[in-house]
């Protein structure tokens, strides 16, 4: 319906040349930047609603579980929020000022900005739930093993001294009703959007100038020329770049229809959201620079290995 009205405006109200590619450029912007800005209001609003039923002393209680158990619950909380990779950091802290222990901390960390509501609900417009089911399923797991490697590497001593706590933090948010708690996921939804909307539309536009303008013998010569270093090569051209997943989502959806393989595109996407270059000058708060260096590198790593999986699993996953 959404696309006939789109088509409607422009060929039909505007008379716009259908077959020139700025008018189907404009075509794509609009449909997508609406169905996109929709889907998000309505995901982020009732996942939102939804977390007010879970006391933060129980998540607290979950995330100091020892073992794997630990680093599953606090990825799990990172999925749950919409937060992106600098929006996180101040919840680290906490976390970290709780007391909860290093290692898990960074599962929270690393899996908040690779998944959240709106990368849902992009890579579900984008690519299907096969492929977002898969990303979800690897971002928890990219979340839980470098959670797992980083606390067994014993790299407290290069935190700054005042980040350590006493065990306070994560303190329970009550809801006395419905009304309560539906206001509050209608505004996280109205909060996250307006500041994501520029990011939404600035990621869409560039998807649909790639789609409308760039040749496809251009990005099969790209991808040709990187061959088996393409996965790695496009993980270390995504840390310097700083963009939400509502901006790099479009972008990497178009460079896969392009030619791009998966994995490839995934794994550019995933170092935008959950490494960058503000990232690391925020930790600089909290951490020194060897463990900085350390957290990028075991990340960097874990994204490069799935990428190289989506590229071998590309034919079951489409």
């Amino acid at each position: 319906m959404l696309q006939i009205t789109v088509d409607w405006l422009l060929y039909g109200l505007l008379r716009l040349p259908s077959q020139a590619a700025w008018a189907k450029a404009l075509n794509f912007f609009l449909y997508d930047s609406l169905k996109i800005s929709l889907l998000l209001f309505v995901m982020i609003a009732a996942i939102g609603f939804l977390r007010t039923f879970l006391p933060l002393s129980r998540v607290k209680k979950l995330m100091l579980q020892s073992g794997l158990k630990g680093n599953f619950f606090a990825a799990l909380l990172g999925a749950v929020t919409p937060f992106c990779s600098c929006s996180s950091i101040p919840i680290f802290i906490t976390a970290m000022r709780a007391a909860i222990p290093l290692g898990i901390a960074f599962s929270f960390l690393i899996a908040s900005p690779l998944i959240n509501e709106y990368l849902v609900v992009l890579m579900l417009g984008f690519f299907g739930w096969k492929i977002t089911a898969a990303y979800v399923v690897s971002g928890m797991a990219i979340g839980i093993f470098s959670g797992v490697v980083l606390g067994k590497m014993k790299l407290d001593k290069y935190l700054v001294s005042d980040v350590a706590g006493n065990g306070a933090g994560l303190e329970d948010v009550r809801y006395n009703n419905f009304r309560e708690r539906l206001a509050f996921g209608v505004g996280e939804a109205r909060d996250i959007l307006r500041k994501i909307w520029v990011w939404v539309l600035v990621g869409v536009g560039l998807g649909a100038l790639i789609h409308n303008y760039v040749p496809q013998e251009m990005v099969h010569t790209i991808t040709s020329r990187t061959g088996v270093l393409g996965v790695p090569m496009a993980v270390l051209l995504g840390v310097p770049m700083y963009g939400g997943c509502a901006a790099i989502v479009p972008v990497a959806v178009v460079l896969f229809n392009k030619g791009f393989p998966l994995g490839t595109a995934l794994a550019f996407m995933m170092a935008v959201a959950a490494l960058s270059l503000p990232e690391a000058v925020m930790l600089r708060r909290v951490m020194r620079l060897q463990l900085i260096g350390i957290f990028f590198g075991v990340t960097a790593l874990a994204i490069v290995f799935t990428g190289y999986l989506f590229n071998i699993l590309a034919a079951v996953l489409m």
